[in-house]
């Protein structure tokens, strides 16, 4: 009797195809598999050697029933079968997938009376739903009425020409070059609190007044060395020409006389003034390149100066201009102590092809390949 109980529980054998083994070795092995699946892969691996479930789990760390489970799903329907869970008993669904197809419809195409956007409640109540479940049709599908992304197509004629162009020194900057990203942080306002704050402690998040009193403000200019993460700043208290040419001044002695420089810059006119571009002219080693119009998130050192604000400035106090530029001074002279550059990854064939999508849903694609 108990040799036919062994043999009635011993584990079928499991042959593999060339085509079989090969789609499991990729599957154990892939990095963007699912965890779950390399497992299920790894199984069916180990029972090809001829290994027990018991000798598998102890392999892997699983139990022997489920090495079981997963030898006969493959058993019974190959590799396939390993891609999916099977259908779990227990209590059916309350809403249907006609409702399911309703909340999604709803969400997208429509608006309630007295709002922007639905919320779970809203359309809970809308629809006769749970907000529970109203939640978890959201997270299946991806929607998130309750935010929004802000984006701004070019108009620029010469979009393209100058997008490749901007790319192209990000991606591929040119021998005896240095790449420099340069903007003004204009308006930066010198704000002293009225009251001093409550600082952090546990249980309570640090405090400071809604209200302030200004004592002027100041404008950085800034460029940003592509190859190495080093900035040159100067604090000006006006944004004009006149603190452009003085600050292309300060780069032009600041940087190895022998290498060229390319600028990236945006179209403001204080970098076409007349003046500028006659200093320019004097100064043939240095070389500018405009942004798209509305397309300053392809200059590099708005990322600086984001930091700059959220992690310097934001929630700061300053009782004078001055302390305001000593602190933006100490910012920069930190910053250069450990330069870190901003890699740009981004193709300009993809950021084109998101352009055109964005054209496309909007009706307003034309055809940029002449």
């Amino acid at each position: 009797m108990g040799k036919e109980v062994a043999t009635m529980r011993k584990a079928k054998p499991v042959v593999l195809s060339s085509t079989d083994d090969h789609r499991l070795r990729i599957l154990s092995k892939r990095k963007r598999v699912e965890a779950r699946v390399a497992e299920r892969a790894r199984i069916i691996l180990l029972a090809a050697k001829g290994q027990t479930n018991l000798e598998i789990g102890a392999t892997l760390k699983v139990d022997r029933r489920v090495a079981a489970r997963w030898r006969q799903r493959y058993l019974a329907q190959g590799v396939d079968g390993l891609l999916k869970d099977a259908p779990r008993p227990g209590r059916p669904r309350t809403a249907s997938a006609q409702r399911e197809a309703e909340a999604v419809r709803v969400t997208l195409h429509e608006k309630p009376e007295n709002a922007t956007h639905w919320s779970v409640r809203t359309l809970g109540r809308r629809l006769g739903m749970s907000r529970s479940r109203v939640q978890r049709i959201w997270q299946h599908h991806g929607l998130k009425p309750h935010l929004v992304k802000t984006f701004k197509l070019s108009k620029d004629p010469r979009c393209v020409e100058k997008l490749q162009d901007i790319v192209g020194l990000y991606l591929n900057p040119p021998d005896r070059a240095l790449v420099l990203s340069c903007d003004e942080k204009s308006q930066i306002q010198a704000l002293n609190r009225t009251q001093p704050g409550l600082p952090l402690k546990q249980g309570r998040v640090a405090t400071m007044t809604h209200d302030y009193k200004r004592h002027g403000t100041t404008t950085l200019f800034a460029a940003l060395s592509v190859l190495d993460g080093k900035l040159i700043g100067l604090c000006q208290p006006r944004h004009r020409h006149q603190e452009w040419l003085e600050f292309l001044r300060r780069i032009d002695q600041e940087t190895p006389p022998d290498l060229d420089l390319h600028l990236i810059v945006d179209n403001d006119s204080t970098h076409k003034h007349e003046k500028v571009k006659r200093w320019l002219a004097r100064h043939p080693r240095f070389h500018v390149h405009f942004t798209p119009t509305g397309s300053s998130w392809l200059n590099m050192v708005e990322r600086f100066f984001r930091d700059l604000s959220e992690n310097r400035l934001k929630r700061a106090s300053f009782t004078s201009v001055a302390d305001l530029e000593q602190a933006i001074s100490d910012s920069l002279s930190k910053h250069n102590g450990n330069p870190k550059p901003f890699i740009w990854t981004a193709k300009a064939e993809d950021i084109l092809a998101k352009v055109i999508r964005a054209r496309q849903a909007q009706g307003l694609h034309k055809d940029t390949s002449n």
